[in-house]
């Protein structure tokens, strides 16, 4: 699906804190003791992790997510953060140039770059370096991100029958970024998130999304803490308590919400939401160490889920921006060894049986690839045999999979990735490593 603002899995998303009472430790996630100093070194190595992807300072690949989970967190990337931060202002900027020169079609140019979920976080990057987005050229960023909501607004209908453009998930998003900069909106927006919660909508094709769910939660809290939406209070209370049981319902025997990958966002929203008489340091306790041993078994290949999860094991959430502390110390984080040429190892090769029954005819190819390939890489080098074609689009979650053999998905459509003979992946292509005789199935999958 894809999660987020692209994609962890190939499919589209749809989809307390109680003002001034002195809370025991024991009735929320936060505060947590210390993390031991075995824990303190992962959560760097997990710092470690994002250090190569601020290198990549190109457009398709610049990721507001990973800027805002280090500023969240003890650790920082000093020189690089600023370069960053540069890079991210300027293609931006440039974007609302480009979307202010279309000719009266500013709409559907901004619509290419970036999307309404990008901005969002590009806003909470600017807000974890104490900014707040003011004159000319912030105003049109505003703008444009209460454009693309009330867009998304018109698109679930008066009615709710209709569904987001985006997602839900994006939709939280832009309301949590303009929340942290005290941007108020028009309670009616803010009426869609709350109605899709209240009525237990489908925000993830028929089941609970908790990473969606948990990114609505965590709007929800910044509104209540803001009081940006007075006439909307009571419904926003209820409605964090409503995400906060459903997120706890969803925690698996090993710890983890939902799954791996949507437990960093679900214990960021839970360490916000206390409330006298409800335990959970108990499940955060379980969430902490089932995500801390997920790190170490190397389950985050994803910046954009090792982003969330940083500000997580350093106790912060994205509510935090609202007054961030941006005097805080960090401690540095040191560039990684490089290898040299006689540590440098040929990786074996491996097979990849890679089929698309979905079509006719069927496709059903062996493909060689280095162990340790992607299942992108997989993809490449099919096409490059001949025979097989794909398309992606880029997202701040890597490439989203758009078409294959010529097929675009549809409306309410995805290419689903499943692991043969019947296991839906968890991961997108850029981040699975297909094994040696394993086979891979791309199904066209209707929602």
């Amino acid at each position: 699906m894809e999660t987020k603002i692209g994609s962890k899995i190939n499919f589209p998303i749809q989809y307390l804190f109680a003002d001034g009472l002195a809370l025991s430790p024991h009735l929320s996630c936060s505060p947590l003791e210390e993390l031991p100093a075995v824990d303190s070194k992962l959560v760097e190595m997990l710092g470690q992790d994002l250090l190569p992807w601020m290198d990549r300072l190109s457009p398709e690949e610049l990721n507001p997510s990973i800027y805002v989970g280090l500023r969240l967190s003890s650790v920082q990337a000093e020189t690089k953060e600023a370069l960053y931060l540069h890079n991210l202002k300027l293609y931006y900027q440039q974007c609302l140039l480009e979307a202010g020169s279309s000719d009266g079609d500013e709409d559907r140019g901004f619509q290419v770059k970036p999307s309404m979920g990008q901005l969002a976080l590009y806003l909470l990057a600017l807000r974890a370096n104490c900014e707040i987005v003011g004159g000319r050229k912030g105003d049109r960023l505003v703008s444009q991100l209460k454009r693309f909501l009330e867009d998304e607004k018109l698109a679930i209908g008066h009615n709710h029958k209709g569904h987001p453009h985006t997602s839900y998930y994006q939709y939280g998003l832009a309301v949590l970024a303009l929340c942290v900069h005290q941007k108020r909106l028009h309670d009616s927006v803010v009426g869609q998130l709350l109605h899709a919660v209240e009525q237990d909508s489908p925000l993830d094709q028929g089941h609970l999304s908790v990473d969606t769910a948990a990114m609505a939660g965590l709007a929800f809290t910044c509104l209540k803490r803001s009081h940006l939406n007075p006439k909307q209070r009571e419904r926003i209370i209820l409605a964090i308590g409503m995400v906060r049981e459903r997120v706890l319902q969803a925690q698996t025997p090993e710890g983890h919400f939902g799954s791996i990958y949507s437990t960093p966002l679900a214990l960021q929203f839970l360490m916000t939401s206390s409330v006298p008489g409800v335990r959970l340091g108990a499940v955060c306790h379980k969430a902490k160490a089932a995500l801390l041993a997920s790190l170490q078994d190397g389950a985050f290949p994803n910046t954009l889920v090792l982003s969330q999860l940083l500000p997580a094991l350093n106790h912060k959430s994205y509510v935090d921006l609202l007054a961030p502390d941006c005097l805080a110390p960090r401690a540095a984080l040191l560039e990684p060894a490089t290898e040299t040429t006689s540590e440098i190892q040929v990786p074996e090769p491996i097979r990849v049986l890679l089929r698309v029954p979905s079509l006719l005819p069927p496709y059903q190819h062996s493909v060689s690839v280095p162990a340790g390939s992607s299942l992108e890489d997989v993809l490449k080098k099919a096409r490059e045999l001949g025979g097989f074609t794909y398309g992606t689009r880029a997202s701040l979650s890597g490439p989203y999979l758009t078409s294959v053999m010529g097929k675009e998905v549809g409306e309410r459509e995805f290419w689903q990735i499943v692991q043969a003979p019947d296991t839906p992946l968890l991961q997108g292509i850029a981040d699975y490593r297909p094994r040696d005789g394993e086979t891979i199935e791309l199904r066209l999958v209707s929602w």
